[in-house]
């Protein structure tokens, strides 16, 4: 298998039952038309996606049930276009990062995937240390600015700031994230 980009959706199948919530879903509700816009390149490009969702705090529950609880709360609107089908990857996280005692770095080997795209929630969060991860692990990393949502404007940009200067993230809007690897490099 050639050398490989995937889409990893940091998230975004949320109950949106939680203390920061009223702070974020403004935000998510902007970046939802990047993230959907995402979720089309990447199937029409074949490419592969990964949900890295953390789990409400139910050790019991699947990505099913996550999807479930996600789609039966308040802000399904939220939630319904970005369904996965049949062929996405699903990993289940408890902390801010999606490597983080996840088996998504082994997952991303298997698929020979050396290029990350980054969207989902929350920016100064989750995203960023997801990004830090990825790319102490030598995956070249973007992140569609459009396609992130944050709680905190001011530190979510101080994140992506830091993503670009201290982690060499490409910073681009949804258009342009797979154009890197559209273009083979």
């Amino acid at each position: 298998m050639a050398k490989t980009t995937a889409l990893v959706i940091i998230d975004m199948l949320n109950t949106y039952d939680h203390e920061d919530a009223d702070a974020l879903i403004p935000s998510v509700a902007r970046a939802l038309p990047a993230v959907v816009d995402l979720l089309g390149q990447a199937r029409r490009q074949r490419l592969p996606v990964i949900y890295a969702n953390d789990n409400f705090g139910k050790w019991r529950s699947h990505h099913g049930e996550l999807l479930e609880a996600a789609l039966a709360g308040p802000h399904a609107e939220l939630v319904e276009p970005l369904r996965p089908d049949e062929s996405a990857y699903f990993v289940v996280k408890a902390r801010h990062s999606a490597f983080y005692e996840t088996p998504l770095a082994y997952l991303l080997n298997s698929l020979d995937v050396t290029r990350l795209v980054l969207c989902g929630q929350v920016t100064e969060q989750c995203v960023l240390y997801s990004a830090l991860d990825a790319h102490i692990r030598h995956l070249s990393v973007t992140v569609a600015r459009d396609a992130v949502a944050h709680i905190h404007q001011d530190l979510a940009e101080a994140a992506l700031r830091m993503m670009e200067i201290n982690l060499s993230a490409r910073i681009v809007p949804a258009a342009d994230a797979f154009r890197r690897h559209a273009d083979g490099g």
